[in-house]
């Protein structure tokens, strides 16, 4: 059948299960706007307030719900405002395809009116990206995009497609698209070198990364523990993958990690790696991390292996077939006294904050009890993005979204509100910094247009906390551009924007607050104000070991 260049996009988004898009309509992409009016009961399209908040609502829906985020935007400063929200999704391995129109044909390399080169310019944020000149390639380029977004370790593409292209018309033929399955890559001996090596460890360590949450590996994580008879600890994206209440967790590993998680890497004998890539953020001092230990990795990207860390011995491949084939092979292991070690460091340096004044960590600890495991918490950056990760009980995949290789402040309200579209019967919460709420707060319009029932939850210091609590610790307290002392009145800002505003000021506000936004059916925005000098601990130094994780008492000499 013929078909104009508008329909096949919009046909071929159909192949590939997409109902849901968001965007910002622009000259270039004007025709096919123009078709998804005709087909607008096909598609719920959700009309951000910025580009930004499109690139990372589709991201905030791929996390949550495993697909493919599918985002909108015209040409030239429409496709550039994508650039954040597309870096964020690649350096967290997020599955979407950013979908933008250029100029005619005729009209590139021409310094046009808003012609930018934006697959060049997204070239080393993407898996891939095409430009499509030739109405005869578009179907085929779109369904590539599609199984390169989603297959092996997941990323971003972008489709350019000039204006000429989605006007013409050419003979168009559907395809079904077959789920594919992982495929394996790993050999037996593999598995029998790594249960060779669990068997022969006394003090293993389990460290677990996103991509035990992208292929969907917790039942088998859980089983692999259990049978290792490991300590487990996750890095910002393996969070949930693992549940956060099982007795073998031992929290957050890394910069702002628990000392057990950091001790005991430091302490083990093997550290077993799954779908983790040794972030800087993780390992500290590169030299000395995991010292004492043989480090056994798993990854689906061969590219990760040897990258950051030595390691004794990889397996390529994707974790939950991984897991599965060491599962039906490993025998019950026991490390008791091992165990009892790791049990002891969790005992004997708890996370702890000031429990007489209000703080984050006090309204995280509460939005748990309140929520129940049933619930989807999105962040910003900064140190509520680490009390979120610290005090919050994740118990399953795909509940914490955050950025966590790009740290893009601003993220938050707009994956909130993907995340929010894509599981509409969930609770959807974000927690935000006053300094990244003021990146992207008029994504709350967003909200507020399609009644869209989130909360916006804005720790309120009136500084830039993170960048503070650096320059109090490590630049002489000089509190260089990070206090925000003005007028801003955030609740005033959400009762414009059409939301439920909400302020807290102490302790004995936070539970009725929480609850009446728990029970509205419209968007709320809760400011709490919290004293600009607490800090987010433990903590490393940047560059130290991560053995050298230090807190408050540490700090003021107390036993």
């Amino acid at each position: 059948m013929q078909l104009t260049g508008s329909q096949i996009v919009l046909e071929c988004l159909k192949e590939q299960g997409v109902d849901t898009i968001f965007g910002y309509p622009g000259g270039t992409i004007l025709n096919i706007y123009d078709e998804l009016y005709k087909q607008g009961d096909d598609f719920l399209h959700i009309l951000t307030s910025h580009e930004q908040g499109a690139a990372h609502a589709a991201d905030g829906y791929a996390r949550s719900t495993g697909k493919v985020g599918v985002c909108f935007a015209t040409s030239g400063p429409g496709s550039t405002n994508l650039v954040t929200g597309i870096a964020t999704a690649y350096m967290d391995s997020v599955p979407i395809v950013a979908i933008t129109c250029n100029v005619n044909l005729p009209l590139l390399g021409k310094d046009s009116f808003q012609e930018v080169d934006i697959a060049g310019i997204t070239m080393p944020i993407t898996k891939h990206g095409y430009i499509v000149k030739d109405i005869k390639e578009l179907a085929d380029t779109i369904r590539k995009a599609f199984k390169i977004a989603k297959s092996g370790r997941p990323g971003p593409v972008i489709v350019d497609i000039t204006k000429d292209v989605t006007a013409k018309s050419c003979d168009f033929r559907p395809v079904v698209i077959a789920e594919e399955e992982p495929v394996k890559t790993f050999k037996s001996d593999d598995i029998n070198t790594a249960i060779k090596m669990i068997k022969a460890s006394k003090r293993p360590f389990i460290y677990v990364g996103g991509g035990a949450v992208i292929s969907g590996a917790s039942d088998e994580l859980r089983k692999f523990a259990e049978l290792v008879e490991a300590p487990v600890c996750d890095t910002l994206m393996g969070k949930g993958a693992f549940d956060g209440t099982n007795k073998l967790y031992t929290g957050m590993i890394g910069m702002h990690g628990t000392k057990a998680s950091n001790f005991g890497v430091s302490e083990c004998d093997l550290l077993l790696t799954l779908g983790a890539r040794f972030s800087d953020r993780v390992t500290g001092n590169a030299k000395t991390f995991a010292s004492k230990a043989k480090i056994l990795q798993i990854d689906v990207d061969a590219a990760e292996i040897n990258k950051n860390i030595r390691v004794n011995y990889a397996i390529v491949g994707d974790l939950k077939l991984v897991l599965s084939a060491i599962n039906a092979k490993l025998e019950k292991q026991e490390h008791e006294d091992w165990l009892k070690k790791i049990s002891d460091y969790k005992k004997k340096f708890p996370l702890s904050y000031d429990d007489g004044k209000l703080t984050c960590p006090y309204i995280v600890e509460e939005l748990d009890k309140l929520t129940e495991d049933d619930a989807i918490i999105t962040t910003d950056v900064g140190q509520h993005q680490m009390w979120a990760a610290q005090y919050y009980k994740f118990r399953n995949p795909r509940t914490f979204l955050t950025s966590g290789g790009l740290g893009t402040m601003g993220y938050g309200l707009g994956a909130c509100i993907g995340a929010k579209v894509g599981n509409p019967d969930k609770q959807v919460i974000n927690i935000a910094g006053d300094g990244c709420f003021r990146m992207n707060m008029n994504e709350l319009a967003t909200a507020s247009r399609y009644n869209l029932p989130i909360i916006e939850i804005v720790i309120n210091n009136s500084v830039l906390g993170m960048v503070r609590q650096w320059q109090t610790l490590f630049y002489e307290q000089h509190y260089s551009q990070t206090v925000f002392k003005d007028k801003v009145d955030y609740c005033k800002v959400a009762e414009g924007l059409g939301c439920l505003a909400i302020r807290v000021t102490k302790k004995s506000e936070v539970v009725p607050a929480l609850k009446k936004a728990l029970k509205s059916k419209v968007p709320v925005l809760i400011d709490c104000i919290i004293e600009e000098d607490d800090k987010v601990f433990p903590m490393v130094p940047a560059g130290a070991s991560i053995s050298e994780a230090f807190d408050e008492k540490d700090l003021t000499g107390k036993k």
